[in-house]
């Protein structure tokens, strides 16, 4: 288990008086430091070369790429706090123009790749960008709106327009250097009308939370992180770009979703360390799980016994068998050097923690939101708990439950609250947003989370939803949605479920609950029919109320599902992959 002895940034002290001077280096600092450290090692891999083959950068040639831009963008105007927008795939590119941004010291804002037009014009309205680098297919949105900004590409084929490709004339006098107490980015929210919340992060908010994180899970030089979720993200920024650069590690950059890419990238990039949401290690479990199945129930039985067998050695002996007890299924998997597996953007049922675990994978699950840079807790890889979104970081942050009420669980009585943090995490507050940054606050300065959780004596973070999407019956009983839908996580018959509260009667006294349920086509085939015949609703139904009625048994009489309504379009998510519950289903 992390100790208070484990000092993550101690190899800062060596460069502390020289490199930096601040208690956190910044950006420019940490990569100039680690290029001395690791400077021949593999920093940037992409698989796009010609063919799709494996191309790698080291940690100077990074430098050097990320030096020439930055001279580049101060040679053409770029002053120190301007702001550069960044918007792609995830590349080197991408993080070459993030890294280049604070070397000259502006400031990054990081945009969402998948946005439509009308959210990317309202955040570009609201930053005031000096310059633009995107994906050459997105560069329509700017010059449709924009007449005098400066778009530049991040396509290797695009010629002079390359960011690769823009080199200063001549010396370039650098701009003040940035201190870890300016603004390093600002990650806004989406949204078409009204002004857009822009999350502004300072240097020491990004360094300090990724160090010590790195508290409950260590990680080295020779690891190489798999960044595929979008990498705007905050969660994706931290666990996948900031905190390998941190140590020294290779970044491998994922820019498909695609099954067979991603397998191939695992596979030919060596990952060991792997970040995810929920969904996606829902899909790759589903996929070992048919891949068992389709070998009889004999050798499925077996490999269930060993299963629960290699877990219990795991969690009670801290010994790790899995590796070698599942090897088959993890090559077959793509994912036998997987060393660690993060789990953060939402809840993830218990049970697909235990599996990965059981099969000689450290899986753990990370809690945060972008507002605090983003963790605020992770599950230590050798005292984990699967019911937990992770250990806060005492005694480097505060963490505390806001008018906890008793409520009764499987587990006992548990304090549940809002949660609230205090730490150099912390945002600075929203971008030009005095008001609704005051009010995200507490009187004696606790962040104020908007989640609804209870945190055990050992400091443990349990979650039980969003404040604002709870359901309260009439007797007075608060359910929890993301609790309800958790519980559906591994049965592959539903792609999609959202839970809500729906009135029962016209009075409007108390709200019961109800399922949007969109089925998978994996139900569908099983069932022999077609998605789009109106006409077999009603057996696809009774297929997903024998589901429904399943896991309604685990769940206390007022926090059971009484309505389920199919969808017949999955509902609207987010590139991180979480439902739009702003929506106005389309059901049958």
């Amino acid at each position: 288990m992390a100790t208070i002895n484990n000092i993550p940034w101690k190899y800062l002290d060596d460069f502390r008086g020289t490199e930096f001077k601040g208690e956190w280096p910044t950006f420019p600092e940490l990569l100039r430091i680690q290029a001395k450290r690791n400077g021949e090692r593999p920093c940037f891999t992409a698989f796009d070369g010609p063919g799709d083959s494996k191309r790698t950068l080291t940690y100077n040639e990074v430098l050097a790429n990320v030096t020439a831009l930055a001279d580049w963008l101060t040679e053409n105007g770029l002053k120190k706090g301007d702001r550069v927008a960044v918007m792609g795939k995830n590349s080197p590119e991408w993080a070459t123009a993030y890294l280049a941004t604070l070397f000259a010291s502006g400031i990054v804002v990081p945009v969402d790749n998948g946005l439509h037009e009308p959210e990317v014009v309202n955040i570009v309205k609201t930053a005031e960008p000096t310059f633009i680098f995107c994906d050459d297919d997105r560069s329509f949105m700017y010059k449709n709106n924009f007449d005098k900004l400066k778009i530049y590409s991040l396509n290797q084929d695009a010629g002079d327009r390359f960011i690769l490709n823009l080199k200063a004339k001549a010396a370039v006098k650098p701009n003040e250097p940035a201190t870890e107490y300016d603004t390093c980015a600002i990650l806004f929210t989406s949204g078409t009308t009204g002004k857009p919340k822009g999350v502004m992060l300072s240097h020491k908010n990004l360094m300090s939370d990724g160090f010590i994180a790195q508290r409950n899970f260590n990680h080295y030089n020779t690891d190489v992180f798999y960044a595929l979720l979008p990498i705007h993200h905050a969660y994706t920024m931290q666990a996948a770009f900031i905190n390998p650069l941190q140590t020294g590690a290779s970044i491998v950059f994922g820019k498909s979703m695609a099954v067979s890419k991603l397998l191939r990238e695992l596979k030919e990039g060596k990952i060991t360390i792997m970040l995810g949401v929920p969904l996606l290690y829902n899909k790759l479990l589903s996929g070992i799980r048919k891949g068992i199945k389709s070998k009889g129930p004999v050798v499925a039985g077996l490999l269930g016994f060993v299963s629960w067998l290699s877990y219990a050695l795991k969690k009670v002996f801290h010994i790790n068998a899995g590796k070698r007890l599942f090897k088959p299924v993890l090559e077959q998997a793509s994912i036998y050097t997987i060393r660690v597996a993060i789990s953060g953007g939402g809840p993830l049922a218990p049970s697909v923690c235990r599996q990965y675990n059981a099969m000689g994978i450290d899986f753990i699950q990370g809690y945060g939101l972008t507002e605090t840079s983003p963790i605020i807790a992770l599950n230590p890889v050798e005292h984990f708990k699967s019911e937990s979104v992770g250990m806060s970081f005492a005694p480097y942050e505060e963490v505390k439950i806001l008018n906890p009420e008793k409520v009764i669980t499987k587990k006992g009585v548990e304090e549940v609250g809002e949660i609230a943090v205090k730490g150099p995490m912390v945002m600075q507050g929203y971008y030009k947003m005095p008001e609704e940054t005051k009010a995200m606050f507490t009187e004696d300065g606790f962040l104020k989370t908007g989640d609804l959780g209870s945190i055990d004596s050992e400091g443990y973070i349990k979650l039980c939803g969003r404040a604002k999407n709870l359901i309260v019956t009439s007797g007075g009983k608060n359910v929890y949605p993301e609790e309800i839908e958790d519980a559906f996580q591994l049965y592959d018959e539903i792609q999609q479920i959202t839970v809500r509260g729906y009135y029962s009667d016209e009075e409007k006294t108390s709200e019961e609950i109800e399922a949007l349920i969109y089925p998978s086509d994996e139900l569908y085939k099983t069932l022999g029919v077609e998605r789009n015949n109106e006409f077999v609703q009603d057996e696809v139904l009774d297929a997903v109320q024998k589901i429904v009625s399943k896991v309604n048994k685990n769940f206390q009489a007022y926090s059971q599902i009484s309505k389920v309504t199919l969808l017949k379009e999955p509902l609207e998510m987010t590139t991180s992959q979480k439902v739009k519950r702003n929506f106005i289903p389309k059901t049958y």
